[in-house]
């Protein structure tokens, strides 16, 4: 079986207070866009195999036992009497970036593994195994516009008419570590709802829909201000840091010619669409 795990940007980003448990309270929108890795599973042809993964595209980083793919397998096979798999992993989201993509991957893997081997595990069961992978996999079971809050793991479906846009993504291949973005971050609680500065003309964006990240972590990543300088000089309708960065995406105007940035060989930049 082959699926296409695809990243994700935040519209809006606050960081509402500090929680107990070392974790944070959130508020951000999640929603999915057409940029997508590939990821295959099939059975091991061998008997009394392990978990064979291999992967291609973007380098991982880090150890690859905690792969989400990998650790998806290792939850279910802990209550299920799973055989062994072949996983092929193709990279093409950047990690690190805010884009969500190893989320996205060890979510698509739950739900794959699911199918396969016909678990019939229902969306909540599905849901409540993703949390357990991460923040913001449960996110990826769902995979429609979201108003996130607590974590990021309690999801509320909403419309949005992304039709009428394209996307631009920047990525300026630096990894921001998400444990130092939150050292440096100061929870607050927001004026007005994402819910409701969503839902107005996207001309007033610019000064309501905001990014607590973006302000924390200005000193020690400048690269973000310029990204964003750049896509705005460009006439972009409006311009953001997703997730804890790095990557900054811009909104354009379907109908309009899309801009030619100079950038960098190694920066990553991608024309793609929002999905709703």
């Amino acid at each position: 079986m082959i699926s296409f795990p695809n990243a994700k940007i935040n519209l809006g980003l606050n960081v509402v207070a500090k929680r107990k448990d070392g974790y944070h309270d959130l508020e951000t929108i999640f929603v999915p866009i057409d940029l997508k890795d590939v990821l295959e599973i099939i059975p091991h042809p061998q008997k009394n195999a392990k978990l064979e993964f291999t992967s291609s595209g973007l380098n991982i980083i880090g150890d690859i036992n905690e792969n989400l793919c990998i650790r998806a397998y290792q939850l279910l096979k802990k209550d299920f009497d799973l055989p062994a798999i072949k996983m092929h992993l193709h990279k093409a989201i950047p990690m690190g970036a805010g884009l969500g993509g190893g989320s996205a991957d060890g979510a698509f893997a739950l739900k794959m593994l699911n199918e396969i081997f016909e678990l019939k595990l229902s969306k909540k069961k599905l849901l409540n195994y993703a949390l357990t992978l991460g923040s913001d996999c449960p996110f990826f079971i769902i995979n429609k516009p979201c108003f996130a809050t607590s974590r990021g793991e309690k999801l509320e479906p909403i419309q949005i008419d992304t039709s009428n846009y394209d996307l631009v993504l920047i990525n300026p291949n630096v990894h921001i570590s998400t444990a130092k973005a939150f050292s440096k971050i100061n929870p607050h609680t927001p004026i007005k709802s994402l819910k409701e500065i969503i839902q107005q003309p996207i001309n007033t964006w610019r000064k309501e829909l905001l990014n607590d990240f973006e302000k924390s972590l200005s000193n020690d990543f400048f690269v973000v201000e310029h990204i964003k300088n750049l896509i705005n000089h460009h006439n972009a309708l409006y311009s953001s840091m997703t997730g804890t960065g790095s990557t900054v995406y811009g909104l354009f105007e379907s109908n309009t010619q899309k801009p030619k940035f100079n950038f960098p060989d190694d920066y990553m930049v991608k024309w793609t669409k929002l999905i709703d």
